[in-house]
């Protein structure tokens, strides 16, 4: 098991903070290799480097604690901080360029109202391959965490809920990634995420949040509360909507009337060639009572292919996008289970949020 590495004081500190953890060589080979296959499949051309420079305005004026956390990320790693700012937006640079994809996120999310372990969220992770040696589970304490400290999961070298986190409040929120037609500038995915658990307590607070601000777009957001309230967003840059059911589930394409046709999915890609087979299986599965967290760990090592679903366990290739991790976040106790590598075969470790 790889322990959880604890991140403490301010923002920037903790950003910096990580580089004490690991030899930061790996975390600026493994940015600088993404960055310069953006750059070889042109998405770091004039038009996405003018949109970089207006997303780093917006975020200085609206999130100046995600951006004191990129620079000590930047600093901690012997990176700039435009190398790490523009490394979090390779997945909207690609759509903006809408050229050919590279290695991208991809995941499965899905969330329940109750059951036997309470509410519950739970993610595949499937990300680039490069990330497999550098992603961790991280725990944040800091004056700007309004709701206590927060169990997130990541890669070092990225800010906050870079994947999936849960705070002290037993609010709990994960991603899926989605290529849209159009962006804007406006808060981009893990820097909402990051303030979410950071400012709201629960589900109710966070979707008030989220109609309030511009989204940079793309991608979903699948979060329950320890009150056992559930929700899905799905994050266009005109508009989101959102779904609230006792179970929810996204993978990597928009499904809702309003922005089913803003997805923006490409033939080349694994990820998105399998999102509505993952989506056939969870629709199909999900609907069953009393999920708790054994079974739901089970369910993200399932390789189901039959009546047009998908395995939902991504983990075949060795360095393209794969499932790295599986989560499941337990609101009422405030515990993680978290399994490192493909939750067919791999151990789940059960990590609880007050040490």
């Amino acid at each position: 098991m790889i322990a959880p590495v604890h991140l403490d004081g301010d923002a920037f500190d903790r950003g910096r903070a990580q580089a004490q953890s690991t030899d930061a060589d790996e975390v600026r080979r493994v940015t600088q290799v993404r960055l310069d296959e953006a750059r070889a499949a042109g998405h770091l051309d004039a038009p996405g480097q003018h949109y970089l420079a207006a997303q780093f305005s917006f975020a200085q004026q609206h999130d100046p604690h995600g951006l004191a956390e990129v620079a000590g990320i930047a600093e901690g790693f012997g990176l700039t901080q435009d190398q790490v700012f523009a490394h979090l937006h390779l997945g909207v640079l690609q759509d903006i360029a809408k050229g050919a994809p590279v290695a991208h996120d991809g995941c499965s999310a899905w969330a329940v109202a109750d059951g036997p372990d309470g509410p519950l969220v739970v993610k595949n992770r499937d990300f680039a391959g490069s990330h497999v040696a550098i992603q961790r589970v991280f725990r944040h304490d800091g004056p700007d965490l309004l709701h206590g400290p927060c169990l997130c999961i990541g890669s070092l070298g990225a800010p906050g809920a870079y994947s999936s986190g849960m705070n002290a409040a037993g609010l709990a929120v994960v991603d899926t990634q989605v290529g849209v037609q159009n962006h804007r500038v406006g808060w981009l995915r893990y820097f909402v995420m990051t303030r979410i658990l950071a400012a709201t307590a629960t589900v109710a607070d966070a979707l008030e949040f989220l109609r309030a601000i511009p989204h940079a777009g793309g991608g979903t957001l699948v979060m329950a509360d320890r009150g056992g309230h559930v929700a899905c967003v799905e994050l266009g840059s005109d508009k989101i909507a959102i779904e609230q059911a006792p179970v929810v589930c996204r993978t990597n394409h928009f499904t809702t009337t309003a922005l089913a046709h803003q997805t923006m999915g490409h033939a080349e890609s694994e990820i998105d060639a399998s999102s509505l087979g993952r989506r056939v299986f969870l629709d199909r599965t999900l609907p069953r009572q009393g999920w708790n967290a054994a079974d739901a760990m089970k369910l993200m090592g399932q390789h189901d292919a039959s009546n047009g679903a998908a395995a939902v366990c991504q983990h075949v290739g060795a360095t393209g996008t794969q499932t790295l991790s599986g989560a499941v976040f337990c609101c009422r106790t405030g515990v993680l289970y978290v399994c490192y590598g493909a939750p067919c075969t791999e151990p789940w470790h059960r990590i609880p949020l007050v040490r």
